[in-house]
């Protein structure tokens, strides 16, 4: 194992940082994490935004390919509920994204590794 792959092991104890895959509604998520960087608030540079014009858009394959890809952690965020632009899409995502969980766990992934939150642009 290169000393560059011992970095990222969390085991051992030093700079490890999870790599996180965050699908964010266009407008609020994501216009809370660009309000954000306007205030010139840091993130880590292992934060991957996905922008998504709803998080009632996230499909199950999204979730499944992050992992599949190397992610720690998947983050889906939206709108608070009734908040939408798009009126109902973050309702559909609040019912179908806990049904996400199950899938993971059928396929080995421990379902703790992906959160749901609903966020506003005004959050930052």
């Amino acid at each position: 194992m290169s000393s560059e792959d011992q970095g990222k092991r969390p085991d051992d104890g030093s700079d490890w940082q999870p790599r996180i895959v965050a699908f964010l509604c266009n407008w609020c998520s994501y216009a809370g994490a660009d309000l954000a960087g306007m205030s010139r608030r840091e993130y880590p540079a292992a934060i991957k935004i996905v922008r998504l014009p709803c998080s009632g858009r996230v499909d199950p394959m999204f979730v499944l390919k992050a992992f599949e890809r190397g992610a720690d952690m998947v983050l889906v965020s939206g709108c608070h509920p009734g908040d939408c632009h798009y009126t109902s899409g973050n309702y559909h995502a609040r019912r179908k994204l806990p049904a996400f969980r199950e899938l993971l766990e059928f396929v080995g992934i421990d379902p703790r590794r992906f959160k749901i939150s609903w966020v506003s642009a005004a959050e930052g």
